[in-house]
């Protein structure tokens, strides 16, 4: 129970990849984090598993009543059509960025980092994304890395959901270090 204290929001809508916000949410739940669903609509929200809609799972909360000082951390599935949907609504962009402006951890897998590019916040950050991605990722200057999770000053990236007990670890490390001095933005 590591993460008694804490309070983690993650942020997506429909099409989100099931197990990118199954596992991470079962993870943090399990070492005692309170975690909210946040996204652009109300009500519930389905998944995307593989190759058909999976699972819905319940919103806790809307992004545009959300409010980053209420979080400790913040993880964004992948999926395509998620990220996809949500780099189109300035308020879920700047849920995002504020993480970021007060050095708040901030997990990213898959397609997630279109986000992040979206937000203005990989420039000259260690990154790394689902294969597909890797030229959007370093035209918003990104330093690029294939590997199953990359670690940036408080920003944990992954490739897929084969990267998903590499990615869970470290959000669970990084949301226990807490605040990253020095963070930019």
């Amino acid at each position: 129970m590591k993460l008694k204290e804490k309070k983690i929001a993650i942020l997506a809508t429909d099409g989100f990849e099931q197990s990118e916000l199954f596992e991470p949410l079962e993870a943090l739940k399990k070492e005692g984090a309170t975690v909210h669903i946040v996204s652009d609509k109300e009500g519930e929200i389905k998944a995307w598993d593989k190759t058909d809609w999976g699972k819905s799972i319940a919103v806790d909360k809307k992004v545009d009543a959300a409010h980053v000082l209420d979080y400790d951390a913040l993880v964004l599935p992948g999926g395509v059509m998620n990220p996809d949907t949500l780099r189109t609504h300035t308020v879920a962009v700047n849920f995002v960025k504020a993480f970021f402006e007060r050095s708040k951890p901030v997990a990213a897998i898959c397609h997630a980092p279109w986000l992040l590019i979206n937000a203005d916040v990989i420039n000259g950050r260690k990154v790394t994304s689902y294969k597909s991605i890797k030229e959007d990722v370093i035209n918003a200057g990104g330093l690029w890395e294939d590997k199953e999770v990359v670690v940036d000053n408080g920003l944990v990236t992954s490739r897929n959901p084969g990267d998903l007990p590499a990615f869970c670890s470290k959000i669970i490390e990084e949301v226990l270090e807490g605040k990253h001095e020095g963070q930019h933005a």
